[in-house]
């Protein structure tokens, strides 16, 4: 496995993240702000759509008693983080925060290494963190006084 590509590239995929929710907090103009807020949550559907894939296959190659279970499983990141582009920006953002960690928890702590490559457990770890960070940010920044 490349893990120095799939580093690289996890690790410009926050970039996004990180671009919008300083620009949702950083924008004078509230309409352009909100622009940046639905981008990030736009951005945020898509990766956890991309997570659910990851788990998909992952359910492909696993013993006929688990395949169901992983499959269930596997659907709900791309289904929430759609469900997230519904609702209002606080709302979806700290239901995309809550899908993040709970699906991390859940490869950390269901799955492990018994299933999932150390390295990929490590960059997600690291993916994670800024990611929740972000939406975090995104999210109460507004009520904690950063903004234009």
């Amino acid at each position: 496995m490349p893990w120095s590509v799939m580093t690289r590239l996890g690790h410009a995929g926050w970039l996004p993240f990180v671009g919008c929710a300083l620009l949702s907090l950083l924008l004078e103009d509230p309409a352009e702000r909100h622009l940046a807020q639905r981008l990030l949550l736009g951005y945020g559907a898509i990766i956890l759509s991309f997570l659910g894939g990851v788990h998909w296959g992952l359910a492909m190659r696993a013993p006929q008693g688990r395949v169901v279970g992983m499959l269930t499983i596997a659907v709900l990141p791309s289904l929430l983080g759609w469900a997230t582009l519904l609702l209002p920006g606080e709302q979806a953002l700290a239901i995309q925060t809550a899908v993040f960690g709970g699906f991390w928890l859940y490869e950390h702590r269901v799955l492990g290494p018994d299933v999932l490559p150390r390295q990929y457990l490590d960059l997600r770890r690291w993916l994670t963190l800024v990611v929740v960070a972000t939406l975090g940010i995104a999210l109460l920044g507004p009520s904690l006084g950063v903004s234009a």
